[in-house]
């Protein structure tokens, strides 16, 4: 893997890069500048569907990727996959929802990040409470990034780490070694 720092990262570039992805075969965009992130079908004001992230977060760019690759087609037509989401301010128990909810996009998120040479941090999201990723969360984040380095990816999500690799030049994010406790340390 190249040297993290050493590589600039520009959320634009994630723009381009997804929609020479997936404009034409999902008309899908991914779009910045957004207050909260979030996902729009196609509507009466869109003719394109739309996974919009944070400002110009890079981060946030892939974290919203992650989701839309995870999502399938019934879900890619309701606004946010048709999930919940309690803001900042959960309880221990709406945390560990959220946890549960967010291992599988976060370990995707991951390898992205490696893709690009980029560090990956977990979120816990809910930092008016206080509340770091718990143990139990990192622990259940490696597994799945380690099973995703295992097994067939969705197309989408292989089709976006390729361009990554082409992009960034890392040949190798789906290396189960880039991922354990230790590394999100």
């Amino acid at each position: 893997m190249h040297a993290v720092s050493q590589i600039q990262h520009h959320a634009q570039d994630l723009v381009t890069i997804f929609d020479q992805c997936f404009l034409h075969s999902y008309n899908t965009r991914l779009v910045g500048n957004s207050e909260e992130p979030i996902y729009r079908p196609a509507d009466q004001h869109s003719a394109v569907h739309r996974v919009m992230f944070t400002r110009d977060y890079f981060a946030s760019a892939l974290h919203e990727v992650a989701h839309w690759c995870i999502a399938g087609d019934r879900r890619r037509t309701l606004v946010d996959y048709g999930y919940w989401y309690s803001p900042d301010g959960r309880t221990a128990s709406q945390q560990n929802d959220f946890e549960r909810a967010e291992v599988k996009p976060q370990a995707l998120e991951w390898i992205f990040s490696n893709a690009c040479g980029k560090n990956f941090f977990v979120s816990a999201d809910n930092l008016g409470e206080g509340l770091g990723p718990s143990v139990l969360f990192k622990t259940n984040i490696v597994r799945q990034a380690q099973l995703y380095c295992s097994q067939e990816l969705g197309e989408r999500a292989q089709r976006f780490i390729s361009a990554l690799i082409s992009f960034y030049g890392d040949a190798d994010p789906l290396n189960s070694y880039h991922y354990s406790l230790e590394k999100l340390s």
